[in-house]
């Protein structure tokens, strides 16, 4: 192997660094700066991360437990959050705000609340510590996978009504490579310079390997696609094919991030 990675507490930081510096010290490993009888560098280096997480806290500041004082598992969290999600989204379908039916509802209600746990834990830094909430993390709105999801559904929506208003079908403007992106509006400009950034955001998450930087960048990919659908007419524009091709990038590149994340995005809520 010549890329291992240690995922503990972070209190055994210390330990792992200096495990490191004894592995170099005996010749078991060799860093990217080793030289070669002529002098050259290496190609055969190794790396070697520690990445220490924080202690999830309750509303009280204290580790975070069950009212007996066990330690709570995941499954029930997830369950949990699940469970609140379903119930969210039910009342959005009596009120006729939710664009899923019956038979869908669990499911999505399971992408969103999974998703939901796994990004609250992702978007900061893992060795500080953080108070659970339910609330903050099935938050529609600010940097969360419910807001993130909402956004992406959003644009996935007003590319189906495209093709069913519009005749407008994304996929064969795709393949048929005849419609150029115009990035004539600020707003417009502004998501096609994010979208640049995805490469970046990558690069930067293997240097350290810390996930929040695709959690940053993917918030503030949605912050700026929502700018641009709000300011920017897409449907019934001169600029429709477009406009439609600039969402279709941009919720390809969010599910990219979501995968990364191991979230499961939804078509439409």
């Amino acid at each position: 192997a010549k890329h291992i990675v240690y995922i503990t507490d972070f209190t055994q930081g210390d330990h792992f660094q200096m495990v490191f510096a004894a592995a170099r010290k005996i010749g078991w490993v060799r860093d990217g700066d080793d030289e070669d009888d002529e002098g050259a560098i290496t190609a055969s280096s190794h790396r070697l991360d520690h990445i220490g997480f924080g202690t999830v806290q309750g509303e009280d500041g204290k580790r975070f437990k069950t009212r007996s004082g066990d330690t709570v598992r995941l499954v029930d969290l997830l369950d949990e959050a699940v469970s609140r999600m379903e119930t969210s989204l039910r009342e959005r379908m009596t009120e006729g705000k939710a664009n899923i039916s019956e038979e869908e509802l669990h499911a999505t209600a399971s992408a969103m609340g999974y998703g939901a746990v796994k990004y609250f834990d992702l978007r900061r830094n893992p060795t500080s510590n953080y108070i659970f909430s339910y609330d903050r993390m099935l938050d529609t709105k600010g940097n969360t996978a419910i807001y993130l999801l909402y956004a992406h559904a959003r644009l996935e929506s007003i590319i189906a009504k495209g093709k069913a208003d519009f005749n407008v079908d994304v996929d064969e403007l795709i393949s048929s490579k005849k419609t150029k992106v115009v990035l004539g509006h600020k707003s417009e400009r502004n998501l096609g310079l994010h979208l640049q950034f995805f490469a970046d955001c990558i690069e930067e998450t293997l240097k350290d390997l810390y996930p929040y930087h695709i959690c940053d960048f993917v918030y503030a990919l949605s912050n700026a696609a929502s700018e641009f659908v709000t300011q920017c007419k897409v449907l019934g524009s001169e600029e429709m094919e477009s406009r439609l091709l600039l969402c279709r990038a941009t919720t390809l590149t969010m599910r990219q991030c979501f995968h990364l994340l191991g979230i499961r995005h939804v078509m439409r809520i």
